[in-house]
């Protein structure tokens, strides 16, 4: 930090301006980018996907909750789990209180994992959250979007993960996928996305990314070996 580059203010405004050039030619390529997303083709979901809910049991259609629109984040907790992923609460305590907007865009917001409801239930309790969030335990709703893997695709390196063959590592990974229902009500998939491609969702690293030490994980092994539940902070 103190060989940081140190100068007057006029010389400041006039490289923060420069740079100003290239966020806004960003913002632009993000923006098309965005328009090319959503012309992507679709696929019709056919499978007949049950989910656990506090209401009882639903259909995916039955999720969309009167909204043509789907948002879903695959929240990282396994069966014989006891608490979801630290790194996916790490995401997900950025969710709490974007209902409200995202409904009023014809968007329902909620994660999926293949825990049991009753073990999420506790962990949501635990950490405080309010967004909805169901649990796919039985179904091949996880492994049919890739969030999910057999122990034979990862001991073989086969399991297919953010569009490529691979290890995943853990038998649950995360990722968000994006789904839409039209008039007659029958469901599509439109997008998912995966590992980086979900840093987006996360505001706490957008912050990060403002910040002068950025999110300062270089000299970590791992990039977020920092991350806790926000529970076990010291």
């Amino acid at each position: 930090m103190t060989d940081h580059p140190v100068v007057s203010r006029d010389d400041w405004l006039s490289a923060r301006t420069s740079f100003l050039a290239k966020e806004k030619e960003f913002t632009r390529l993000r923006d098309e980018l965005s328009r090319q997303r959503r012309e992507l083709p679709w696929v019709l979901v056919d499978a007949p996907y049950r989910f656990e809910t506090r209401e009882g049991e639903r259909t995916l259609a039955q999720l969309f909750d009167g909204r043509s629109q789907l948002a879903i984040y695959h929240f990282m907790f396994s069966p014989e789990w006891d608490e979801g992923c630290p790194h996916c609460s790490f995401w997900a305590d950025n969710f709490d209180g974007i209902d409200v907007h995202l409904h009023h865009r014809d968007v329902t917001f909620l994660a999926v994992s293949r825990a049991p409801l009753a073990k999420i239930e506790r962990f949501k309790e635990r950490m405080g959250w309010s967004f909805p969030w169901v649990s796919s335990f039985g179904s091949e709703f996880n492994f049919d979007y890739y969030v999910s893997f057999t122990p034979e695709e990862r001991e073989s390196g086969t399991a297919f993960y953010n569009y490529v063959q691979t290890n995943p590592g853990p038998a649950d990974r995360e990722g968000v996928s994006a789904f839409i229902k039209d008039d007659a009500g029958s469901v599509f998939h439109t997008y998912s996305c995966y590992a980086r491609g979900i840093d987006i969702l996360n505001g706490a690293y957008n912050f990060l990314d403002l910040m002068p030490k950025g999110r300062d994980e270089d000299a970590l092994p791992d990039s977020q070996a920092w991350v806790r539940h926000h529970d076990r902070y010291d």
